[in-house]
């Protein structure tokens, strides 16, 4: 089996559990309305990716063997015990509130192939549903039967966590309105609007089991690193997927002229970024266009700038995996790292 294979297989059995798990922790009762649309994203699919990473170094951690472990019954470096799957479902559900209020912002109509929250139901609909999983996250968090000190400073992380997302989204707006960002403005903003979930996904395992603060710290790094390199994946791929794979429209940060890696070092190279589709509506563009415009790109060589920042980034974040004991989850972990940056879709 090669590599990829196994770290694929690795996500899908962990994503399988998480699935299992969230009809468990965030079940349809009334009002049935709010909680189908809390619901609807999470079970159109997704990889996962977050509360996986989190599963896995609870594994790294303890080397337990992923195929007896209870998630529900975790147990921790001293003893005790600590349900690690409903941090896990804790992460998922703050990455779901963030699709729900981002496409409502950006007005984006589909999300992993199905139509948008806001669109499936309406705007004060999505609103309550995003608000509800923000707040079920703490929930969820508060009820892992951990140490309360503990609890207390995984929860601290969590809130900080969302914070700082909000943060990270502010920028991102503001940058649509600015003529020149710098190459750390945006690793900043994405720092903050997708790394740190990476960052609390790594790091709160390691805080409810009771690790020490290095441990804990090397691991937050580490989620920051390949978050960071997840993002400049997921710009890349916004030119290169196809609609159907990506779960939305190609070309979208483009037209709506959202500062990336790719078209910041653009710029620097004298490419007139602003004009290389139309940038009337995300329905107005055309393949062509999108082609076009990557193939420009291509030439400026801003792609392969970003891919060989990504690749930077994911090699950072592989050091920080040192920490952990030598183990199979470990070998996951830093799989998974790699994958993050080779991914297609």
């Amino acid at each position: 089996m090669s590599g990829q294979q196994q770290v694929e297989d690795a996500i899908l059995a962990r994503r399988e559990r998480v699935n299992e798990a969230i009809p468990e922790e965030l079940p349809v009762t009334r009002p049935e309305g709010l909680y189908e649309a809390t619901r609807y994203l999470l079970d159109a699919g997704g990889k996962r990716l977050r509360p996986t990473v989190l599963l896995l170094v609870a594994e790294a951690l303890l080397d337990v063997d992923p195929l007896s472990a209870d998630y529900r019954e975790f147990p921790t470096l001293d003893g005790g015990r600590a349900d690690v799957m409903s941090a896990a479902v804790a992460i998922e559900v703050i990455q779901t509130f963030t699709l729900i209020h981002d496409d409502i912002m950006d007005d984006d109509a589909l999300r992993r192939g199905v139509p948008a929250v806001h669109e499936e139901y309406d705007l004060s609909t999505a609103i309550l549903a995003g608000d509800t999983l923000y707040a079920k996250a703490f929930e969820f968090l508060l009820s892992t039967g951990a140490a309360p000190e503990r609890t207390v400073a995984a929860n601290e992380r969590l809130a900080t966590t969302c914070t700082r997302i909000c943060e990270g989204q502010s920028l991102d707006i503001e940058f649509e309105q600015r003529d020149a960002v710098t190459p750390d403005e945006y690793l900043e903003m994405v720092e903050l609007k997708t790394a740190v979930l990476y960052g609390a996904a790594a790091a709160i395992p390691a805080t409810l089991l009771g690790a020490d603060a290095e441990t804990v710290e090397a691991l937050y790094n580490h989620g920051l690193d390949v978050g960071r390199a997840f993002q400049i994946q997921d710009d890349l791929l916004d030119l290169t997927t196809p609609s159907e794979k990506l779960g939305k429209q190609r070309g979208s940060d483009l037209v709506e002229n959202k500062q990336t890696l790719v078209t910041l070092h653009a710029r620097q190279q004298g490419v007139d970024v602003e004009n290389l589709v139309d940038t009337t509506s995300v329905e107005a563009v055309t393949e062509a266009e999108i082609d076009e415009a990557v193939q420009r790109l291509r030439e400026a060589g801003s792609i392969e700038y970003a891919q060989d920042r990504a690749q930077d980034l994911v090699r950072s974040g592989k050091e920080n995996l040192e920490v952990l004991p030598d183990n199979e989850a470990r070998d996951l972990l830093s799989g998974i790292a790699d994958y993050l940056v080779e991914r297609e879709y």
